[in-house]
């Protein structure tokens, strides 16, 4: 088992996210999404927001990398198709008419995120979409950590010295950095940022959002 799927582990096992209401980029993928879309949600957890989009009409296969989070939401939709895994798990070639990560692809390095992203892309089908909250560069800090590499574009990886994810690289998107991965595809909701005061220690924690679709 990796070390971030032991650390999620860890997190799921204490309760994170038991409770919590979705975030609001839920209700603009079931906006945009076809109803009783065929999709994929990477990094489904434990239900958080995959609930609400079954339950608004999407048709989901959930994965993620944590047996505890798996098991979690085994037990809340009954019978819905559940990987544990990355996409390496899912049957070669198969795609969806949309594809879901949400504050899923910022874990590893840059050029481990990048092709976390590529695999994802191509999962989408002609025409389908891809909903994407990621961190973004301009958030906030409160936990020690080491910055490990920067780029021209603006998008950085920092390696966390305690915490949580305390050993672990996560990479903060800028813009730019965003545009070129999804070059050639159409913005369905616009690249947008979303800042969220943080639970713990001060500042804020910034996130993009944005609906692409492959033309």
């Amino acid at each position: 088992m990796t070390d971030a799927a032991s650390a999620w582990d860890a997190e799921y096992q204490t309760g994170r996210y038991v409770g919590e209401p979705p975030i609001e980029f839920v209700s603009d993928i079931v906006r945009t999404c076809v109803p009783g879309a065929r999709g994929l949600y990477i990094g489904c957890g434990n239900g958080r927001n995959f609930v609400p989009l079954v339950d608004a009409g999407l048709d989901l296969v959930g994965l993620d990398i944590s047996r505890a989070a798996i098991d979690a939401l085994s037990v809340r939709v009954p019978g819905h198709r559940l990987v544990r895994g990355d996409l390496s798990a899912l049957e070669p070639g198969e795609s969806f008419d949309a594809v879901v990560g949400i504050q899923v692809f910022q874990h590893g390095t840059r050029s481990e995120v990048h092709a976390h992203l590529r695999r994802a892309q191509d999962r989408v089908a002609e025409g389908g979409l891809f909903c994407l909250r990621v961190n973004a560069v301009g958030s906030d800090f409160w936990l020690a950590h080491a910055t490990s590499e920067e780029h021209e574009d603006g998008g950085f990886t920092v390696r966390y010295l305690e915490g949580p994810k305390q050993g672990l690289d996560i990479h903060f998107f800028s813009r730019n950095e965003l545009a070129t991965i999804f070059e050639g595809w159409d913005e369905a909701l616009p690249l947008r940022v979303q800042s969220t005061p943080r639970s713990q220690g001060s500042g804020q924690w910034s996130q993009w959002e944005a609906i692409w679709r492959r033309t």
